[in-house]
């Protein structure tokens, strides 16, 4: 099975260089243009984060952003005219794939390295920061415009010359579905249990909807989506629509 035919990157991204953005800790602006990524089980060298705790790991050793949502981004005034790829913190962007082509689960090979599609990217306030916009998160989370996240099956070089071609699906549901699944507004015992089963479904994520399940409820947002100061007092939720 292909994506597409062969999907060729149109840019590959890494940095480890830590700095304070916005009284934050990011490595995020650190990024830069890489004709190769030397891919390992559990990092690409030259490559690090800020806070392992939430970012990384082995189902999260690569994040790909689709850069053709820079542009819509852009259009809802959401960011910039000027910020393009990699102001997302990605290491690979290609155009014209998208989270509802990529299902959860997906076997993708790039180059002589094989990946796991695991989870969705789960937008948080420093997003907010970096785009200097409080609806940022919210919106990501909202449109599944987010990206996703990679473990490494085996290891190697992606080239900035190779394709990407999906090679097995294991489930039927999708980035984009994901998302929803994932961010309902209210309990879903249903929408949980369909999710957590789908293989490759990165173990953070399985944890956290088994939790909701035993709890019957899920968890507040506001930290995450805001920050430590929480949803200005004048905050007002806007329609973004596609």
């Amino acid at each position: 099975m292909s994506l597409q035919g062969v999907s060729r990157l149109s840019g590959l991204y890494l940095g480890d260089q830590v700095q304070m953005h916005n009284g934050v800790a990011s490595c995020i602006n650190q990024k830069h243009k890489a004709q190769q990524l030397n891919v390992q089980f559990d990092r690409i060298l030259g490559n690090s984060e800020a806070d392992p705790k939430h970012h990384g790991g082995l189902d999260r050793v690569i994040h790909h952003f689709p850069r053709e949502h820079y542009g819509q981004y852009r259009r809802w005034d959401l960011i910039r005219s000027g910020r393009d790829a990699p102001s997302m913190g990605e290491n690979i962007s290609t155009v014209g794939i998208n989270e509802q082509q990529v299902f959860i689960g997906d076997i993708v090979q790039i180059g002589d390295v094989t990946l796991q599609v695991t989870q969705p990217r789960s937008p948080c306030f420093k997003l907010n920061l970096q785009f200097d916009h409080v609806e940022f998160a919210l919106a990501m989370q909202e449109t599944a415009m987010c990206g996703w996240f990679y473990r490494v099956l085996s290891e190697g070089e992606i080239h900035a010359s190779d394709s990407l071609q999906i090679i097995e699906r294991k489930s039927d549901i999708s980035v984009a579905e994901a998302m929803k699944l994932y961010f309902v507004p209210e309990f879903d015992a249903n929408a949980f249990e369909r999710l957590i089963a789908c293989e490759g479904l990165a173990q953070s994520w399985v944890a956290s909807l088994e939790n909701r399940l035993q709890r019957q409820a899920i968890e507040d947002w506001e930290m995450r989506l805001f920050g430590p100061a929480g949803k200005p007092a004048h905050f007002v939720t806007r329609t973004i629509k596609e």
